[in-house]
């Protein structure tokens, strides 16, 4: 699994895009046009499958489930993503997830409680990631790389 992260705007699905030459919307799963979280995707054929908006449909967990809840119910998706994932070598599973964890602590109880959920959440994905990478401003910074990763920018 790859997760790409960063600011709002900063780039992350040019930035994806351009490095996995994604162009084909079947591949592409966001909460942004108003996908529901994917819980179930052990049928997709795909060998590319970018999940993109982990905040929102965090948020959306959030609307319905207490907190230990919300966090078991979303590393059992992401057991689920790694297990399709890992079902064939040639898979890629890429997750990308605004960071909201900067500025100003929120006020109201329920938007802290959704910004320590999603930096939760993101640790989680950075834990299980065998690449992570942060995008500000369209440039890429990497944080972490394993050797199955270490290829991924040959001939890009």
């Amino acid at each position: 699994m790859h997760f790409v992260t960063g600011g709002a705007f900063n780039g992350k699905r040019a930035w994806v895009k351009k490095i996995y030459s994604a162009h084909d919307p079947d591949n592409w799963i966001s909460a942004y046009d108003q996908y529901c979280l994917p819980e179930e995707i052990a049928n997709r054929d795909d060998d590319l499958l970018i999940l993109e908006g982990i905040e929102i449909w965090v948020k959306g967990l959030l609307e319905n489930n207490d907190i230990t809840i919300c966090r078991d119910k979303f590393k059992s998706f992401l057991a689920k993503w790694l297990i399709w994932e890992q079902m064939e070598p040639c898979r890629r599973l890429v997750v990308i997830g605004t960071d909201i964890s900067k500025g100003i602590v929120p006020m109201e109880k329920e938007s802290r409680l959704w910004r320590d959920m999603t930096g939760w959440v993101y640790q989680d994905l950075a834990k299980e990631a065998k690449r992570v990478d942060v995008i500000w401003y369209g440039v890429n910074q990497l944080i972490k790389e394993e050797k199955e990763y270490e290829n991924l920018y040959k001939n890009r």
